[in-house]
């Protein structure tokens, strides 16, 4: 039971990290930095958005608080809005992979593996995807040179100050996500201490009065008990697949056919993708884990590898249409553009999510490195 505790934890973390500011801060100082760069506000937001997931464990959280922080400047610097709507749905979706991540904790719930494994694996694939982000926006830059025009250079000074100013967001992320890689602490505590440590940041700020204290608690009420809500409905629908025999029966006729593993996962990639097309995220996890962990085993795929696997995809289905929950996100913060226009943005990034499913498929130590040197 003592596993279920760093979901509302890391909630309250992440509620207390937008109440105090840390996404304003982490903006401020990758604007600073990258703004006068063709395009460098877009890739900004890629950066303030895999920092904020870093803390909030949320896709639409990130989405909704960078949102509204870079897209105004995006608007001021006439960026196109595809590639300011795109940036942010993109970028938003870091939320789930990056630890600490809500889904890695449900997908550890439901498989028994270690929650520790999985925010150690999601790391590296995180920084791959972050950079596969930025590397879109300087080829879409390069290509329309008017979808991202340069803003203004800071001095040098104002750039420090800046960085200076993300420095409460690094020292959290040191402590607890590098107390975890280094053994110091367990999940749960690195949870705890980072929803302290937030929580002195906001007083410290003096963001944290009591109505937004209470938001922030009732916040992480409502979000802990969907989560809640999704587990016990998996508890309750994984018996009644282990009687149907369908899990078992699906994985033995895999193995019969004698498919190659490689060949088993394009299957499940094309199966996500489409599913995706008109479920949520959680729900997909919750449906299909029952069913697809045996085949994973069956095959001797490492469950760590596939959690991390998945996660990815699932994010590709929270920007895919008709149904993609994070274009929904941002089309609330700017509703003055055309749902056709935000998912013309968002295919680039779109594919390069393909493309980093499709490295880490190639090489596997990207994911299983950290997990397996720091966890013995």
């Amino acid at each position: 039971m003592q596993a279920f505790a760093v979901i509302p934890l890391f909630v309250l973390m992440g509620n207390f990290a937008a109440v105090s500011g840390m996404g304003k801060d982490l903006y401020a100082a990758a604007y600073a930095w990258l703004g006068h760069r063709r395009g460098g506000l877009a890739s900004a937001t890629v950066l303030a958005c895999a920092g904020f997931a870093a803390l909030s464990g949320s896709s639409v959280a990130s989405a909704v608080t960078m949102g509204r922080v870079c897209l105004p400047e995006m608007r001021r610097y006439a960026y196109d809005p595809r590639l300011a709507t795109g940036v942010i749905a993109a970028g938003g979706t870091l939320g789930i992979l990056i630890p600490p991540s809500t889904v890695l904790v449900v997908y550890a719930l439901l498989t028994e593996e270690s929650i520790g494994r999985l925010f150690l694996a999601g790391f590296l694939p995180g920084i791959l995807l972050t950079g596969l982000f930025v590397l879109t926006v300087m080829l879409v830059c390069a290509l329309r040179p008017q979808f991202g025009p340069p803003g203004a250079k800071l001095p040098m000074r104002e750039r420090v100050a800046a960085l200076g100013g993300a420095a409460p967001f690094i020292g959290v992320v040191a402590i607890t996500i590098g107390g975890i890689y280094a053994g110091v602490f367990t999940v749960n505590e690195a949870a705890a201490v980072g929803a302290l440590l937030t929580m002195a940041h906001a007083l410290w700020r003096r963001q944290l009065g009591f109505p937004a204290l209470v938001n922030a608690l009732l916040q992480t009420v409502r979000t802990t008990a969907m989560v809640f809500l999704i587990l016990i409905g998996a508890h309750i629908f994984s018996p009644f697949l282990a009687l149907s025999r369908i899990p078992v029966n699906l994985a033995s006729l895999l193995t019969e056919q004698a498919l190659p593993a490689l060949a088993v996962l394009a299957i499940l990639l094309v199966a996500y993708l489409v599913m995706g097309m008109f479920l949520e995220g959680f729900a997909m996890m919750v449906l299909t884990v029952p069913i697809v962990f045996p085949i994973i085993q069956a095959l001797g795929i490492d469950p760590v590898w596939f959690g991390i696997f998945m996660v990815i995809v699932l994010e590709m289905g929270l920007i895919s249409p008709p149904v993609g929950i994070n274009v929904f996100v941002v089309k609330g913060v700017a509703e003055d553009v055309p749902m056709g226009r935000i998912f013309a943005g968002i295919t680039p990034f779109w594919i390069a999510m393909l493309v980093c499913v499709l490295v880490i498929t190639a090489f596997p130590q990207i994911v299983m490195i950290l997990p397996n040197t720091m966890m013995q």
